[in-house]
């Protein structure tokens, strides 16, 4: 049985993106640490409730135990790329099954479900349902929607896979106003997952973004179609 596989995910413009999705046992390492994470938080919650509230506040143990959960995993996942401390350590994050970035809905869903099928089940559903499934997807992901996949590069920002002299007014000129979001959070997927795709797959796919994006921007006068792309993703985030 494979703890790992990877996909193709295609996308609007015709470009398929692989990816490797997590493992049994990665996934578990990660889990792992940000269980012991939470147990802090979980620790210090109650060292502020019992000496705010005292004994009325094993009321509220429970719910606050599970809040705590919810929130931590919500909140890292949703403004983090998708990724946990316990994930960032790992290499892994958390997308939806079509490759765009992990949305709250799906977060909350995901996480919500792990408070029933997680410690109160000793992770039996998680681990059956991610070794039998043919995303590696636990309950939670089935029901949001979403994958794990293994990503061992830093996303928060996008970097050439070797350092190029570039002035300050690369792309400048250029006008990316017809690129909608859409394609730019293609070109991202694409500018980070690079130095894992093998490299024809990487020439044919920079080639292919390359050909569908290029006739959308003016005054576009880069000739490397990763430089092109790369330029691209910079102009148009500084134009918001």
């Amino acid at each position: 049985m494979q703890y790992e596989d990877h996909i193709t995910i295609p996308t609007p413009e015709g470009v398929s993106l692989d990816l490797t999705l997590a493992g049994l046992g990665s996934r578990a390492i990660a889990g792992g640490i940000d269980l012991l994470l939470k147990a802090v938080l979980v620790g210090l919650l109650l060292i502020v409730m019992f000496a705010l509230l005292g004994a009325d506040g094993a009321i509220v143990i429970v719910p606050a135990i599970g809040m705590t959960m919810l929130v931590y995993d919500v909140l890292f996942e949703t403004l983090a790329g998708g990724r946990t401390p316990g994930k960032r350590t790992s290499g892994l994050r958390v997308v939806r099954s079509s490759g765009r970035p992990v949305d709250l809905t799906a977060s909350v869903v995901r996480n919500a479900l792990r408070l029933l099928d997680g410690l109160p089940l000793s992770y039996l559903p998680t681990i059956v349902s991610i070794l039998l499934t043919r995303r590696n997807q636990r309950p939670g992901d089935l029901a949001a929607d979403t994958i794990v996949i293994r990503d061992r590069r830093e996303i928060d920002r996008v970097r050439p896979a070797a350092p190029r002299p570039a002035g300050p007014a690369a792309g400048a000129t250029w006008d990316v106003s017809a690129v909608p979001a859409e394609d730019l959070a293609t070109v991202r997927a694409f500018l980070e997952r690079r130095d894992g795709l093998a490299p024809e797959a990487r020439t044919r796919l920079a080639a292919q973004l390359d050909g569908a994006l290029r006739p959308r921007v003016g005054g576009a006068d880069e000739p490397d179609p990763e430089r092109f792309l790369e330029i691209l993703y910079d102009a148009k985030r500084a134009r918001g």
